[in-house]
């Protein structure tokens, strides 16, 4: 039996038309976006436009696109999977791929969710600029340039890590790593998620998320942020949810809890591992891990890393589900 898990990416994946190509050629999809985009009420024509655009006039890095972008996208592909008749074992969402992860499996209404979010991208808006390093290191190697300001934002693999701060501390602890030989990447981010930068803003979401009034989730989820398994009692408390860009992001962990032996996944069965957003960041980490790598566990990506011509995500999502279902 083959039992699959979805993985849904977060900042620093979004790009220019990321999934645009599945927009109007896919009814499952274009009625999930549709259904978030009018539940952003005047603002949703503007994002619509932005995202297909390949100018947008608002730049998809910016917090009040990227973020409700990604949920928009990855909730869309998550609908898309469920039309396949494919019943997924447990989610796993990354930033904010937890709360796209979250609505799939019911713990938020789709209008709900989308209100949520738009007011959350306008609190983390309204925060201090900040940004985000890709380093490859492990933790006791970047320890030297950890402060109250600069902290670790997300745990994604052994030796991938990402630090957040405001961009003069960023930029020091960037330029220090690179003199001790560090490879580092700045990530698509004006803000400092998964930092102490962003926890007045954070603390301004609780209200919106206590009115979605979340609910136990119908699919069961890792989360992404204490590495174990959503308990119910997580999954329905507003302060779980509105803490989320303050919490650094435990990647690596969670992975492990999914395809550990208290993992949703059947350890007998056959698991396949799909990434149900924009990117391919997620499959790579997760191809590194020992179960998968010792051929015990499979990673498929629904979309190009980057966007191609315009066939190019019809094509990635046709040739994702073929290798589900030949997987089943």
């Amino acid at each position: 039996m083959t039992e699959v898990a979805l993985l849904f990416p977060g900042q620093g994946s979004q790009h220019v038309r990321m999934a645009a190509g599945l927009y109007g050629h896919d009814d499952v999809f274009t009625d999930a976006v549709d259904e978030v985009f009018a539940a952003l009420g005047p603002e949703g024509p503007a994002v619509r436009a932005d995202w297909l655009s390949d100018s947008p006039a608002v730049p998809l890095d910016h917090v009040t696109r990227s973020q409700i972008l990604l949920f928009t996208v990855g909730h869309a592909l998550g609908r898309m999977i469920l039309s396949w008749g494919v019943q997924p074992a447990a989610l796993l969402g990354h930033s904010v791929g937890e709360v796209a992860a979250a609505t799939l499996a019911g713990v938020f209404e789709v209008p709900a969710a989308a209100e949520l979010m738009w007011h959350r991208v306008q609190e983390l808006a309204s925060a201090s600029a900040g940004g985000m390093l890709a380093v490859a290191a492990t933790v006791e190697e970047v320890a030297s340039v950890l402060t109250d300001e600069v902290v670790i934002g997300a745990i994604n693999a052994p030796r991938q890590l990402i630090l957040s701060g405001p961009e003069a501390p960023l930029a020091e602890a960037s330029a220090k790593l690179r003199a001790e030989g560090r490879t580092c990447l700045r990530v698509p981010a004006t803000s400092a998620f998964h930092s102490p930068a962003l926890a007045e803003a954070a603390a301004r979401c609780l209200p919106s998320v206590a009115a979605a009034q979340p609910s136990p989730p119908k699919i069961p989820m890792v989360s992404g942020y204490t590495g174990r398994l959503l308990t119910d009692t997580e999954a329905t408390d507003p302060s779980y949810w509105a803490s989320h860009p303050v919490e650094p992001v435990r990647f690596w962990p969670a992975l492990g809890t999914l395809l550990g032996p208290d993992s949703p996944l059947s350890v007998a069965g056959r698991r396949v591992l799909v990434e149900t957003g924009p990117s391919q960041l997620l499959a790579k980490a997760a191809r590194i891990h020992p179960t998968v790598r010792a051929k015990e566990a499979s990673v498929l990506a629904m979309l190009p890393a980057r966007a191609g011509g315009p066939d190019a995500d019809l094509t990635a999502v046709a040739a994702c589900r073929e290798a589900v279902e030949m997987a089943g």
